[in-house]
This record gives structure tokens, sequence and C-alpha cells, in this order.
């Protein structure tokens, strides 16, 4: 995935926060323009928060229609491309993992639940909760008053305690009840991420957890109401998408680095998932 342009909160040039943590509001990052990003990633976590605005956002080859009270949330390596249209107003949020981190082991729960979604459409009485807290960030953010650090984390994790009740969903709601479920979760799909090109039978994660199939399923099922090989599939799927699209490797180049000896066989597998064929995908998607 090397040739994929990744960004670095770092390359924003913010003074005391640099390499941890930005906020801006939207207007000032389009001054009157549309804003065209073409694919890239980026190696923290971003919020895009549209207030009123359209426009198109690409996360991992999923396209979603920018509209008025829309959050968008992605992780440190998803990538995305984004058409903005002038006139969008609201607020983007950028920053590293420790930033967060450092503050309370609840906001990591609060983040992994919500970060499992991309997109969340508001009504615009939450909306109106959630640009409250925004606003005030962006102001500590300006004012830089002292303790404005640990302000904005609690203005970080009041915000995503807020997205979260917006969100009804019955997954969010199970996850929030089953902290070891939770806990499992996270670790499976961190590995899944790490050794999809190694590890792709089930058996292999069950054995890094010490859970039995039945107990991983239940657990995948219940809080992303997916089994666990859709989940790998879906993760090596996306993986391919991302070469195929940011790279000019041959299919073969590309079905090797990602664990498949047999081209052929990573073709049809790639095809039973998708309904193309590697080069027509590429071909189509350009």
């Amino acid at each position: 995935m090397e040739n994929i342009p990744i960004r670095h909160i770092s390359q924003q040039s913010e003074p005391e926060l640099t390499g941890s943590f930005t906020i801006r509001e939207i207007t000032s990052l389009l001054s009157g323009r549309d804003m065209v990003q073409e694919l890239h990633r980026h190696d923290f976590y971003y919020i895009l928060i549209v207030k009123n605005g359209t426009g198109h956002h690409d996360i991992d080859f999923t396209g979603y229609e920018i509209k008025n009270h829309t959050v968008f949330m992605m992780r440190p390596g998803q990538v995305h491309n984004l058409f903005l249209k002038a006139g969008c107003t609201g607020y983007l949020i950028q920053f590293k993992t420790d930033f967060l981190y450092s503050h309370n082991s609840a906001s990591q729960k609060h983040l992994t639940r919500l970060i499992q979604y991309s997109a969340y459409n508001l009504e615009q009485e939450g909306f109106c909760r959630i640009e409250a807290v925004v606003s005030e960030a962006l102001k500590e953010y300006s004012n830089k008053l002292k303790g404005y650090h640990e302000v904005l984390k609690a203005n970080l994790s009041i915000f995503l305690i807020e997205l979260l009740r917006q969100r009804t969903d019955n997954a969010i709601a199970a996850m929030g009840d089953n902290t070891y479920g939770q806990e499992k979760l996270e670790q499976f799909l961190e590995l899944v991420e790490k050794n999809s090109s190694t590890h792709k039978q089930v058996s292999q994660y069950t054995g890094l957890l010490n859970l039995s199939s039945y107990q991983l399923s239940s657990i995948t099922k219940t809080l992303l109401a997916k089994t666990p090989s859709e989940i790998i599939n879906q993760h090596i799927i996306l993986e391919a998408k991302r070469q195929l699209l940011a790279t000019s490797k041959q299919v073969g180049q590309i079905a090797c680095d990602l664990g498949y000896n047999d081209p052929s066989y990573f073709t049809r597998f790639f095809k039973r998932h998708t309904g193309l064929s590697p080069e027509s995908f590429r071909q189509n998607s350009k």
C-alpha cells in the first residue's frame, strides 16, 4: 500500500498540539472553492462533521452522499476520496490515537463502538447538541488558555458520548452491554488487520484469542451481525481493492502480497465476493 499517499497531522503545522489534535471549520478549509481530494489515507482518526452542504465521500470504496447533519468517522489506515461543494459548513476534527487514549479508557471504548460505522445521519436536534460541544472545542483550540489540552480531550469525549446517544442501532446497544465481547471483538479485528495475509482460517484466530469458534461467532454476530469468516474475507477483499486502485501491480503480485500462491484461485475468490474479476474491477473503477 506504499503507493497510496499518507497524510499526517504534523503536516498541518499546528502549534503545541502538532501531531496530536486539530480542529477546523470547513468554511476556512474550502475558502469559497470546491474541495476535491483524490484517493489517500491518514495515520490519524478523521471526523468530518457536515452541518450544511453537499458532495460525495468514498470510504474504503463504499460511497456516501454528503448532506446536512452528517458525521463521518474514519480510523487510521482507511482510504478515502472526498468531494465537498463550496459553501459547505461544519467542522473537521483530526487526532492521533495517543491524544484520546491518554484521557480515559471509557473514551477508547466509545470510539471503538463508533468507528465500526463510517457515516451517521442525524436529526437536527441531535446534531445541535453535538455542534454545541464541537463549537466549544473550537474556541478552546483557538484561544489556548491554560489547561486547554485537557479541556479538548474532555470535549472530544463528550462529543463521542453524544454521538453514541444518537445511534439507535441494535449492535451498538448490544456492544454497550457486553464489555468482554467488545474487548474480544477489538482484539479480533486488530489481529485480522495485521495477519490476514497469513491467517485466513477462523481457527487460527480462535487459537490466538483463546476462544472457541462458537464463542467468537457469537460475539461477531451479536456486535457486528457478521460471521468471523465474513469479517476475514471482507478485509482481504478490501485490501485487494486498495492495491488494485492505488498501485499498478499485476494481479499475480497482489495475490502474492495477500498470501495467495495461486493467482487463479485469488481471482475466483475476488470474483465470488465482488461479482467482478480483479482486472474488471480495476478498469471499471477508473
